[in-house]
């Protein structure tokens, strides 16, 4: 089967989804109520869905590694530990907490300033960045998580429940306020991000390789963080932290278009985390009866891939 063919079967598997979705129980009784949630819902669903694939596909690709994702070098634990951080310094009714445009502009920058410091220190030395990279990643992660945990345990109750909020993502309590913002961020971020899409292809091949064909391998890597970082923030503050998705979906995504071509990657990776996602929504909604977060849900699965995918790394 060819790509193109494949593209189109997800992109209809999605749309069927969608369908569903929204007008599964729909009545003229409650459609004006129900179809404007439903709708947000989704709409969501595709800006997360999209950011995390876009994101951990080109993380990938320039950590030359497919068990490597953005949050294992501790995005998402740092943007708990700065959530954690203003409820314990300032209390959660602080305008820094309640004003979300300034949460999220404090957000985006503080994990765009991380993500510079690590290119930093992980790229510059040869040949050893990637188990580098998964040493620190997972050192600063455990730090912060620790240093958010400390902080929970001291703070008020009442105040922790918001943390807590945040701690899990979930669809069912979009921002609405953040999202047209994170829309036009999103499209800003993909505008930046076509210059450099034409390296992914060779950066995919290895720093050296990169390098011998002309590629200006630092200049591009750096630029490549900062969009990652910016994608991850839009996805994370909007509905929460999903650890393990964009592993699941970048890797379904490789073994079913078989291609090195990150056009055709990136798409697929689009659309195979909208259907994960929507799949994950409909499980929360109709089969626990929204006892549980998606987060929980794919993180399980993602966990268990990821452990698949190590064992396999190690007999190969």
């Amino acid at each position: 089967m060819r790509n193109s063919t494949k593209l189109l079967s997800l992109l209809v598997i999605a749309l069927i989804l969608i369908a569903v979705f929204l007008f599964t129980d729909l009545n003229s009784s409650n459609w004006d109520y129900v179809l404007p949630k439903r709708t947000m819902k989704i709409l969501a669903i595709i800006l997360t869905g999209s950011a995390i694939a876009f994101s951990t596909i080109v993380f990938q690709t320039i950590t030359n590694n497919r068990i490597l994702t953005p949050s294992i070098i501790g995005l998402d634990s740092m943007y708990l530990l700065i959530q954690t951080f203003i409820i314990f310094v300032f209390g959660s009714t602080h305008m820094t907490l309640m004003n979300q445009h300034v949460n999220f502009i404090i957000s985006v920058v503080l994990m765009i300033g991380f993500a510079l410091m690590l290119y930093k220190f992980l790229f510059k030395g040869e040949g050893q960045h990637i188990y580098f990279l998964l040493l620190v990643g997972l050192i600063l992660g455990t730090f912060f998580s620790s240093l958010s945990e400390f902080m929970q345990v001291l703070i008020d109750p009442n105040e922790f429940q918001v943390v807590q909020d945040r701690m899990f993502a979930s669809f069912n309590n979009v921002n609405e306020e953040l999202f047209i913002i994170s829309v036009i961020l999103m499209l800003v971020t993909t505008l930046y991000f076509i210059r450099f899409a034409k390296y992914l292809d060779v950066l995919s091949l290895g720093r050296e390789h990169a390098i011998n064909l002309g590629v200006n391998y630092n200049g591009v890597v750096k630029q490549l963080f900062i969009i990652i970082a910016i994608l991850i923030s839009i996805s994370t503050v909007l509905v929460g932290p999903i650890t393990f998705l964009g592993l699941l979906v970048a890797n379904v995504a490789y073994q079913f278009l078989k291609t090195y071509q990150h056009s055709v990657l990136i798409v697929g990776g689009i659309l195979i985390s909208i259907v994960a996602l929507i799949l994950g929504q409909l499980i929360v909604e109709r089969v626990f009866t929204f006892s549980t977060t998606i987060s929980v849900i794919i993180n399980f699965i993602g966990g268990v891939y990821f452990i698949y995918l190590l064992l396999k790394e190690s007999r190969a």
